[in-house]
């Protein structure tokens, strides 16, 4: 196994690379479980988006076998071990396997390889595989988490809510997120389905009252987004990004997870819902077209730590801890490389005072009339004597 060469200190921080290849929801991950680290030690973080020439990058791993020919320039990978390489690689995606597997080669043992998702490669590959529990790899180097790492905190959801405080202060409560995924391997977002949930939530906001606050990904359909937003743009509240060709602006996403009191989220994505279940706020998970094992495997994680429920068609509020598997991961990582940083303190829940116990009554005995007692015979009385 890689051990880092020298440990962070107050004077030289540890160097890290966040290695994906360069997608939003990838990205997200290699970022997250960094941002992670360097909350827990001093860090130096290098984000790199790998690029390939031609079609090499969907060859699978085994058939890129000249890899630093065919990386584009712009990837910023060494070629050489003379040259400056990281203490942490954490990579993810597909895109990065050809150099991952040959990083702790390449960088003469200096560099620990953290490799986020299931990689579908030996693990013994690398030095520490961070994958989603329900992709159920096992092994030495596997360190499973309830679905992916991710950027999001309560200092960064304070923050990026005062972008929006003037547009969202003034919505009434409850105000309800939802966010929408699209189309992917597993499932899909059909218009009709699209209707199906635009009315689902339409219903319960215009009976109780409350606003929407909705934003699309990049993967949503057109056509399904387009409905959505036409169905609920008459509801308090906003819609990101809101007509097709418009200036999205800035994205609102972290900001209606902090604003919500309640968070729907599309069944597609893994990234969404751990984000909300992080949050500590009911979430609900919304249906669409196909199905996966692995992503009910998901949910019901979510379910299990009382983070999610399937959505009925109804708000309502419940309590649990928020989902902090970022934050576990790293302290693993770091621990694997020899670094010791205190362990979180436990909260301890408060104990209600017993209260005193009240004397028991005395029963009541129930007489038959073998077992009744006999009765006094009573005394007549005295009667006086007429005039």
């Amino acid at each position: 196994m890689t051990q880092v060469g020298k440990l962070p200190s107050a004077d030289r921080p540890l160097r890290i690379w966040a290695v994906s290849d360069g997608r939003a929801g990838i990205e997200a991950q290699v970022v997250g479980l960094s941002d992670a680290i360097a909350r827990l030690v001093p860090c130096e973080i290098t984000v790199k988006r790998v690029g390939w020439k031609g079609r090499t990058g969907r060859l699978p791993w085994w058939l890129n076998l000249l890899p630093r020919r065919w990386m584009t320039p712009d990837s910023g990978i060494p070629r050489g071990k003379g040259e400056d390489w990281p203490d942490l690689w954490i990579a993810a995606g597909r895109a990065t396997l050809p150099l991952s597997i040959r990083a702790r080669r390449w960088s003469g043992g200096k560099t620990y390889v953290v490799q986020i998702q299931d990689p579908r490669v030996p693990p013994q590959m690398f030095d520490l595989v961070i994958p989603p529990r329900h992709d159920r790899l096992s092994g030495d180097n596997v360190f499973p988490i309830t679905g992916s790492p991710h950027r999001v905190t309560p200092a960064r959801l304070a923050t990026e809510y005062q972008a929006f405080k003037a547009l969202i202060d003034p919505l009434p409560r409850p105000r309800v997120a939802v966010l929408v995924g699209g189309k992917s391997k597993a499932f899909d977002l059909s218009s009709e389905r699209a209707a199906q949930i635009a009315h689902a939530i339409q219903i319960p906001l215009e009976q109780d009252g409350g606003a929407l606050l909705m934003t699309f990904s990049r993967r949503t359909p057109e056509p399904a987004r387009a409905l959505m937003a036409a169905r609920l743009r008459h509801l308090p509240g906003l819609i990101w990004p809101d007509g097709a060709g418009a200036d999205p602006g800035q994205n609102p996403y972290f900001a209606f997870l902090a604003a919500a009191d309640y968070i729907l989220v599309t069944e597609d994505s893994t990234n969404m819902a751990t984000e909300a279940a992080s949050t500590g706020k009911p979430v609900f998970v919304l249906k669409m077209d196909g199905q996966s094992l692995k992503f009910r495997l998901f949910h019901e994680e979510l379910e299990d730590l009382g983070a999610a429920r399937p959505y009925g068609g109804a708000f309502h509020g419940w309590t649990y801890a928020p989902v902090n598997e970022t934050d576990r991961a790293a302290r693993e990582v770091l621990r694997r490389i020899g670094v010791e940083v205190p362990e979180p303190p436990v909260e301890t829940p408060a104990v209600e005072a017993p209260k005193p116990k009240r004397k028991p009554r005395a029963k009541k005995v129930e007489t038959t009339d073998e077992t009744s007692p006999v009765p006094k015979p009573r005394k007549p009385r005295a009667t006086k004597a007429k005039a």
